[in-house]
């Protein structure tokens, strides 16, 4: 390192106010490389800054950064993997603004007047935070040249959804050489006449967040879109990647730099720093007996306990699994302790305003509050420095989310994360505990990415064909380049191009009209002669006078939603509303809860939901479609954890399994907890009733007071398997019983029951089911149901077949559904149609996990996995939650207490002792 910059180290130790003080003679530090790559005004701010020696980074730059700057600088592509808190936002800016201010100081002329470095985030307020977190380093060092008189300005501006117009005219006079974005302005921006030229010059980007990007057709959205500026660029830009938690690498690696020319992965390299923190992390329950505690000391033990850790930190994140849940635990804090009012408590949800929701987040990165309740919203995104302590209420559904929710404590380097998980129910002690235990051993669930999606491509050839006349083969490769298109076909290429062409009979009478045409160039003396390519070439090209305002106006992957009035069909009387999400999972004669009464659905006309009046226990629980679904991962690995568990029983007894389970991070009460539940499990029903990584296992219960048959399969892959397989299963036995069978479903399994006269043997047909014939089945069992509706409109919306906005009207989201549902059947009748295949790729694969199913159902037919059937008068201890699952309701928790301790009391009974209070050992 040059003198001068060992003089600033020098000078940093000596402060006498930094408690981190080091002698820079005798200690070494990691960090002199990549302070020598440094501006020296870039180095003297960051030393300025940071120029604490914290020996946990061995120096100045934390890990990720340390790795992530000589990248960058020297025009790697890299996937930064690092713990919220650990500066990797910071490591992707540090190497590019001090290329910016370096080239910027030599040139003659400066930077020109265009945009240099894209940031793209998936949140509007995460780019918020990031433009106000740039302009500290930008003045800063700015403020450090003019002192050796140089003149320096690297701009920095925002652009999204909310930005004025008269702001966006200012960056096309002025232009931003570092501009935050989302996915869906940079698409709009690709095909804007006058600002796409600003960014010729991009030479980085910086996709943040991308795990939560990457999962969903935004992220394929912003693939595709990447690929569409590296057409544009003078130069390939640098790809840099930032995440917390992710996995596989190497997949989300190359899903942000996508193919070359060749199909080949772009070169990357991977900054893996996710573990560098320390954790502190446990689960804890109220009590040791989850059923024959009153629920009222259950909730005083936990708000007593909530209590105690809020008042022993200074800010305090609660994460709840739904909106309803963070309002109500602020309520219920405000009301029961006098410690919390609206000067130190708030709660943070995408239901509120943003006026409101901003007010939270400025409130919690000053540290003004000492209680904040969410649900996800602030699971990703702003600073907020001064939370030392998170607690998550109930499961996170996956490690992934755990890690990140947590990882808003201790909001730097060097301070232990801290956070408390609290279980209320039983099902998911299991689940956390499994979970906790993983995020200690490293383990991070898989993102997957979806692919070929029809609806998105449609949207960027448009766009693509909008902009200028393309040779067919260069749209292809485009589409290719990008990572979820990597293997699309030329069978699915085909079936793109005649949608878009409009090549249907008929599609044009529904107002459906071609979007693009599709020719070959003629001779010099034909009518459509394009000079710029030869005679004879496959071109395409933009159909409509009205295509770029239709395309502006309409583009991106978000839906709309919208809330269904319910009507009674008997006197057409208004009881309420329903969120549609909620109607993806009910089939005619399911039962819920709405206002305190229950009614039986029975069919939707557009926006309208009839139903009928009923006193039948509801089937669906109303927070269903709110709770985010088990990771399929994590799920595998609670069913190995079962199993290890079981044969820990088998052999040393309840005993040897609390043993085993204090080396996970759980309190003594979860300890004692989910042993006594197994343990109870085996004695009532035996070992093979417990499912594991080689076992299902199906109950059958004969219910003679509601006059049902009852299963109860406990396969414990997340909600998304379940939902998928128990389609399947459901359509089969209604097809076998020829009866209306109903389903509930749970991370932890799901129900199916029918009328008592009607016997189907469950184990027969799962046995049954063929895997190469899944796709065909479960096409079958989604016809005709809410859900296919929602999908298609959802895809019809995205694939500009229906518009939502159009010469100055705006169709809401009801009317779109009303639109669909006169296209629906229409379009089912084609051969191939691309929107309606979307439709069915995205439910099956996306929202079902049809590759999971089919993946045990192939271990069932190799005998990997043993089916195992029993009939119970009662149902076991694991199927106390599918069993209870529909009386799961706020308004129904006293019936859901009542039948747990009915159910618990009756295997207790059988097996002719109670374990309740077990023997110290």
């Amino acid at each position: 390192m040059s003198s001068r910059g060992r003089k600033l180290l020098c000078e940093a130790a000596s402060r006498a106010d930094d408690p981190f003080g080091f002698d820079p003679e005798t200690v070494s530090l990691a960090d002199e490389d990549v302070l020598s790559r440094l501006e020296p005004s870039v180095r003297e701010w960051w030393v300025d800054q940071f120029g604490r020696y914290v020996e946990g980074n061995g120096g100045f730059f934390t890990p990720p950064q340390r790795e992530a700057v000589p990248l960058i600088d020297e025009g790697e592509n890299a996937l930064i993997c690092a713990p919220t808190g650990s500066g990797k936002t910071l490591a992707s800016f540090t190497a590019i603004i001090n290329d910016l201010f370096r080239r910027d100081r030599e040139l003659e002329d400066g930077l020109e007047n265009s945009v240099y470095c894209l940031y793209v985030s998936p949140l509007k307020s995460l780019a918020n935070d990031i433009h106000r977190n740039l302009a500290q380093p930008l003045d800063g060092i700015a403020a450090k040249m003019e002192e050796r008189g140089e003149e320096v300005a690297i701009r920095h501006a925002i652009r999204h959804g909310d930005t004025s117009s008269a702001d966006r005219q200012k960056m096309l006079e002025t232009t931003p050489h570092i501009l935050n974005t989302t996915p869906e302005t940079l698409a709009i921006l690709l095909n804007s006449p006058k600002f796409k030229e600003k960014l010729r010059t991009v030479e980085y980007v910086v996709v943040d967040e991308i795990h939560s990007l990457a999962e969903n057709k935004r992220g394929t959205h912003l693939s595709v879109s990447l690929e569409r500026l590296e057409n544009l660029c003078e130069s390939s830009p640098t790809r840099i990647g930032c995440s917390a938690t992710v996995e596989p690498l190497t997949t989300m690696a190359e899903y942000l730099v996508g193919r070359d020319a060749n199909g080949e992965a772009r070169d990357y390299e991977i900054v893996d720093t996710r573990f560098v923190r320390d954790f502190d992390v446990r689960l804890e329950c109220p009590t040791d007996d989850l059923i024959d505690t009153p629920r009222g000391v259950v909730q005083d033990r936990f708000y007593d306990r909530l209590d105690e850790l809020i008042r022993s930190h200074t800010n305090t994140l609660v994460f709840t699994n739904t909106r309803s849940g963070a309002e109500r635990v602020l309520h219920t804090l405000r009301e029961e302790y006098d410690d919390y009012d609206e000067t130190n408590s708030g709660c943070h949800h995408g239901s509120l305003s943003k006026e409101r929701r901003q007010e939270i987040e400025g409130q919690l990165k000053a540290g003004e509050l000492d209680v904040v309740t969410t649900s996800t919203s602030l699971e990703l995104g702003i600073d907020m420095p001064h939370i030392d302590l998170v607690v998550q209420v109930g499961s996170p559904k996956s490690v992934a989310s755990l890690l990140q929710r947590v990882g808003r404590a201790g909001h730097r380097l060097g301070q232990t994360v801290e956070g408390r998980v609290v279980a209320l129910d039983r099902d998911e002690l299991v689940e956390c505990a499994v979970m906790l235990k993983k995020a200690e051993e490293g383990f991070v669930d898989r993102v997957f990415v979806p692919e070929n999606a029809q609806d998105v491509a449609a949207q960027h050839v448009y766009g693509m064909a909008i902009n200028r006349v393309w040779r067919e083969s260069e749209i292809r490769q485009t589409l290719r380049r990008a990572y979820p298109y990597r293997n699309f076909s030329d069978a699915e290429w085909e079936r793109l191009m005649a949608y878009l062409t409009s090549d249907y009979d008929g599609l044009e009478d529904k107002n459906v009209y071609a979007k693009v045409w599709r020719d070959t160039n003629d001779a010099p003396d034909g009518e459509h002669h394009y000079p710029e390519y030869d005679v004879g070439e496959h071109l395409v090209g933009k159909r409509g006078r009205m295509a770029r305002v239709i395309y502006m106006t309409n583009i991106g992957t978000i839906p709309d939603s919208f809330t269904c009035d319910v009507v009674t069909r008997s006197g057409d009387q208004w009881v309420g509303q329903l969120d549609e999400n909620y109607l993806d999972t009910l089939e005619e004669g399911d039962v819920f809860v709405l206002g305190g009464d229950r009614f039986a659905y029975r069919y939707r006309r557009g926006s309208k939901v009839y139903v009928d009046r009923t006193s039948q226990r509801p089937t669906v629980p109303s927070w269903f479609s709110e709770r985010l679904p088990l990771s399929y991962d994590l799920g595998r690995e609670i069913t190995r954890f079962q199993g290890e568990l079981v044969r820990r029983l088998e052999d040393g007894g309840a005993p040897g399994v609390r043993t085993w389970l204090r080396e996970f991070p759980l309190d003594e009460n979860s300890v004692r907890a989910i042993t006594r539940m197994f343990d109870e499990q085996v004695r009532y029903a035996g070992p093979d009733s417990v499912a594991t990584d080689s076992r299902l296992v199906v109950e059958e219960q004969l219910d003679r007071t509601e006059y049902r048959r009852h299963f109860y399969v406990h396969s414990n892959y997340g909600r998304q398997f379940n939902d998928g397989l128990s389609r399947l299963l459901a359509y089969h036995c209604a097809r076998r019983s020829n009866t209306n069978v109903q389903v509930a479903v749970a991370d932890n399994g799901f129900t199916i029951s029918m009328p008592l006269n009607r016997k189907v043997d469950l184990r027969n047909v799962f046995s049954d089911l063929d895997p190469e014939s899944v796709d065909e089945d479960l096409r079958a069992a989604l016809d005709g149901t809410d859900l296919l509706k929602r999908y298609f409109r959802i895809n019809a919306t995205r694939s500009l077949m229906i518009l939502k906005r159009y010469k100055g009207y705006e169709k809401s989201a009801a009317q779109q559904q009303v639109s669909s549902e006169m296209l629906l059947s229409f379009a089912d009748d084609l051969d191939s149609f691309a929107v309606m295949e979307e439709t069915y790729r995205e439910i099956l694969e996306d929202k079902l996990n049809v590759a999971a199913v089919k993946d045990v159902l192939y271990d069932v037919e190799a005998g990997d996995v043993e089916l195992v059937s029993r009939t119970v008068d009662s149902p076991t201890p694991r199927a106390f939650g599918l069993a209870t699952l529909t009386a799961s309701d706020v308004v129904l928790a006293e019936d859901e207490n009542e039948v747990l301790r009915e159910f618990h009391a009756r295997v207790i009974d059988e097996i002719g002792e109670d374990e309740a209070v077990p023997v110290d050992d």
